[in-house]
């Protein structure tokens, strides 16, 4: 019996391409995980489709998700973006990705590595679920629920319980492929 890869990606060539390169791999990068917490962010409301057809838009418009540049925009950035056709042109949005900024380099500033405070959600590494069936799927976890709080008080925004467990399966923290999925395995870290 051939190994079916999970079912939401559908047959979508990007959205397939996406399940099979990115979803669930481990990413332990500080600025690819700021990039990836604000891109779900953004996808509040809407399907992830809608996102990752306009993320190289996000990449230009926002900088390659800069903090450094992102902390410094002003109104008149924000209402530019606001008429930028490749994004999601909703203030709250655009405004969240700066305010996730500021509140990324306040966490550096005082000397919290992004990346490690992220995966202490997880004790610093993948839980590898063994999910059967998509129904099995939750859309939030103990680990999502207290990300979530904590990413609130540090002053990030558009990151409930839900975002974050999506970001968390996406980034590798919860290994929630299917296990007859071929990428389950692909996405298991090498001891």
């Amino acid at each position: 019996m051939e190994a079916e890869r999970c079912s939401w990606c559908g047959t979508d060539p990007l959205y397939v391409a996406y399940h099979d390169e990115q979803w669930g791999r481990p990413v332990f990068d500080k600025r690819e995980l700021f990039e990836k917490l604000c891109l779900d962010g953004q996808q509040a409301g809407l399907s992830w489709l809608i996102i990752l057809r306009k993320t190289e838009n996000y990449r230009a418009a926002f900088d390659g998700f800069d903090p450094y540049k992102i902390a410094l925009y002003d109104e008149a950035k924000v209402e530019a973006l606001l008429q930028d056709p490749g994004i999601v042109r909703n203030r709250l949005k655009v405004n969240s990705i700066i305010k996730n900024a500021r509140a990324y380099l306040a966490m550096e500033a005082n000397g919290v590595d992004f990346s490690q405070y992220l995966w202490g959600f997880v004790g610093g590494q993948p839980i590898v679920n063994q999910r059967q069936a998509m129904s099995e799927v939750p859309a939030t976890s103990a680990e999502s629920d207290a990300m979530s709080k904590a990413l609130k008080k540090a002053g990030f925004n558009f990151v409930g319980s839900t975002i974050c467990y999506a970001f968390m399966q996406a980034v590798g923290m919860v290994n929630d492929h299917l296990v007859q999925c071929p990428s389950y395995q692909a996405c298991l870290l090498e001891e």
